[in-house]
């Protein structure tokens, strides 16, 4: 309808004043665009902040064989609590075994080698003495003894890589722990390296949150954070914050906190969800309702009204954190702004807006 109240003015500009040539009567309030308002007040902000988290490890372990394979045996699924040094799966050793085989018969051919020139050193030791050999003659048979010798010793060690190499068809753990997934099937082919179990390891838990950047810019008045089991609030413990991420999820605009529990109560399992509190230093912001938020040059933003003109304009503001009804502006807006709470899905820059309700706040 507005739209065809500006089209008939376009179209008869004459009949937009009246017989003294004087502009016409301004538009009645009923024609123009309804929306709710509210004066932007400073308000005190709860220093107790409420996170919702998930248990999880501090240490977690990602496990891989250390040949290339096929997988023969799993024996383990994910829940399974091991200890260290259990067998977890198996690849197929048929490989290893051939080249532990081949390593055995190398060094048995050399330790007969080695006898022989043994012997023959011996005996050309003996005849050098008596006279009936020449020095060239047992210089060789030396230099023969010497070099089974070596041959020996390789062969050993050559054994010893082989016996290392097909101890390695067996999978074990490092450490004590639970597994938490598990990437591989029987039968299927493994690169050396590549990760095929993950595993928590036991010791210390930290309760894992995902906290608006907003937030973390007010320093907390303590590091100690009460836990709490979500599906059973009498189970509870307190930790300390330990570790910040340095950046930011681009998919959520989170930062993760990792607060370490001082004691992990049984019911805390691995993966349970959790309440976090803290306790942060009370402060004052301007609080909206959320439909007041809106999108503007890539950035959140509030449209604001002249209360003389009526006009709306849109404006970028910065936001200290969330509530689940309301926002906590830390910049943007002044106290005693008028900020549109409701109607603002078409409002346009500029535009005469009529306020259906003052909010006094």
């Amino acid at each position: 309808m507005a739209c065809l109240g500006f089209a008939a003015l376009a179209c008869f500009p004459a009949q937009a004043k009246d017989d003294a040539g004087q502009p016409g009567p301004t538009p009645s309030k009923k024609s123009l665009a309804t929306v709710r308002t509210a004066k932007a007040e400073r308000s005190t902000i709860a220093a107790d902040l409420v996170f919702t988290g998930d248990i999880q490890a501090q240490s977690q372990v990602n496990v891989a064989f250390r040949n290339n394979g096929k997988i023969a045996v799993r024996l383990v699924e994910v829940g399974d609590h091991v200890t260290a040094d259990q067998v977890l799966a198996k690849l197929d050793p048929q490989e290893q075994r051939a080249n532990l085989n081949n390593a055995q018969a190398a060094l048995t051919s050399a330790e007969a080698l080695l006898t022989q020139a043994k012997v023959n050193f011996k005996r050309q030791e003996m005849l050098l003495s008596s006279g009936y050999t020449t020095r060239p003659s047992y210089d060789d048979a030396e230099q023969q003894l010497r070099t089974t010798q070596a041959s020996v010793e390789s062969a050993k060690a050559a054994l010893g890589t082989a016996q290392e190499q097909f101890s390695y068809t067996d999978l074990k753990a490092g450490v004590d722990g639970i597994v938490l997934s598990r990437s591989f099937e029987v039968g299927q082919v493994v690169q050396a390296g590549q990760t095929v179990l993950t595993m928590a390891e036991d010791g210390p838990r930290d309760a894992v949150f995902n906290v608006f950047e907003a937030v973390l810019a007010t320093p907390p008045e303590s590091k100690q954070v009460e836990i709490t089991l979500q599906a059973d609030p009498k189970v509870r413990t307190v930790g300390t914050v330990r570790e910040i991420s340095p950046s930011v999820d681009a998919a959520s605009g989170t930062v993760r906190v990792k607060v370490g529990l001082k004691d992990t109560p049984a019911a805390m399992s691995l993966g349970a969800i959790v309440i976090g509190t803290g306790k942060f230093r009370p402060q004052t912001a301007i609080v909206l309702p959320w439909s007041s938020l809106y999108r503007w040059e890539n950035g959140p933003a509030v449209w604001v009204r002249d209360p003389s003109s009526g006009k709306v304009a849109p404006r970028n503001v910065t936001i200290d954190r969330y509530s689940p009804n309301t926002i906590a502006l830390s910049g943007g807006v002044e106290p005693g702004e008028e900020v549109v709470v409701a109607g603002i899905q078409f409002l346009r820059p500029g535009q005469t807006v009529a306020v259906a309700e003052e909010i006094a706040r």
